[in-house]
């Protein structure tokens, strides 16, 4: 990762303050407030075996699908350690002005999502309670640390992409489902990181204005290294790579519908003002992207053979179809 001058990303947060509170102002405008107790089927919940004298959870009881469930604990798990991440974002961002305003409107917001999918999963015994818990512990004892710590081009451009994956993720997890109440609840708060992700990626380009070298380093860094904030919990790997298959978020998702719509937003490989190392990284980052592509197309090919092999011995594997 190229480091930053800390002098630019100090002047930039100075300079930002009165882009941020336009975007706070516009996102308060947009955004309409609900209530995650509204989006649970309290009356399909029952008590659960423990000092209360309750049912076991068992397989049968949920009407989720298999990958569901996991990309229902993956999503959750990432949602969980909201805690660190409001602590990453401060520290690399302000405390102060619109910027400290916004940092607590946006984990506020984003708390809904965690409260509303446990909720959600309890009321509905959507999956197995005492190994989400012993999840939540494990993946929140060890918490998040960004590797971009105090650097704050960084990590507006990774949350702008990060926002829009969670969104997508969200968005085909409840298609996926099975369950029309857990569709709507996801979409709810898909539409709630689609507008997070607005924040971010106006802000950023508001910085590519400002400083664009130091802005289009940032972006090249985030993208050629990009993991979502989950990766390394327990059980992330078996998960996502089946989360991969089953269409929900796979690279051609986050190549086609994560990267290229946020660069072509910002107007990244039509822009005449890059310079020495900020040109330099958007040609790493067009080959970066290039090569991905190639990537995608492969695993694609091979995806679809794999399925056809499946429904060529008669099963019949869940999938999102485009």
């Amino acid at each position: 990762m190229a480091p930053i001058d800390p002098k630019i990303q100090s002047r930039l947060i100075r300079d930002l303050e009165p882009a941020v509170a336009v975007e706070l102002e516009r996102h308060v405008a947009t955004t309409k407030d609900w209530y995650p107790h509204e989006y649970v089927p309290w009356s399909e919940g029952r008590t659960f075996a423990g000092p209360l004298n309750g049912d076991a959870w068992e397989a049968k009881d949920s009407k989720l699908t298999a990958i569901a469930q996991d990309s229902l604990i993956l999503n959750l798990l990432t949602e969980d350690n909201l805690p660190s991440y409001h602590t990453e974002i401060a520290t690399a961002m302000s405390r102060d002005g619109a910027w400290n305003t916004w940092i607590n409107r946006w984990t506020a917001e984003e708390a809904r999502h965690g409260i509303v999918i446990r909720d959600y999963l309890m009321a509905t015994r959507g999956v197995d309670p005492n190994e989400l818990e012993d999840l939540r512990m494990a993946h929140m004892t060890a918490g998040y640390q960004t590797p971009y710590e105090n650097d704050m081009l960084h990590t507006v451009s990774y949350v702008t992409f990060q926002e829009l994956a969670t969104r997508i993720s969200h968005r085909n997890t409840g298609r996926i489902s099975n369950d029309q109440t857990c569709e709507g609840m996801l979409a709810r708060v898909a539409l709630d990181e689609n507008l997070h992700m607005l924040f971010y990626r106006n802000l950023l380009g508001a910085a590519l204005d400002l400083e664009p070298n130091a802005a289009m380093i940032a972006i090249k860094d985030v993208v050629v290294n990009f993991q979502m904030p989950g990766a390394g919990m327990p059980g992330w790997g078996r998960k996502s790579v089946q989360i991969a298959l089953a269409g929900i978020y796979d690279p051609k998702s986050h190549i086609e519908g994560v990267i290229a719509p946020v660069l072509r937003a910002w107007n990244i490989f039509n822009r005449e003002d890059f310079t020495g190392e900020g040109a330099a990284a958007r040609d790493e980052l067009a080959a970066y992207i290039a090569s991905a592509e190639v990537d995608v197309s492969k695993f694609v090919e091979k995806r679809d053979a794999h399925f056809d092999r499946l429904e060529a011995r008669g099963q019949n594997p869940i999938r999102l179809v485009d």
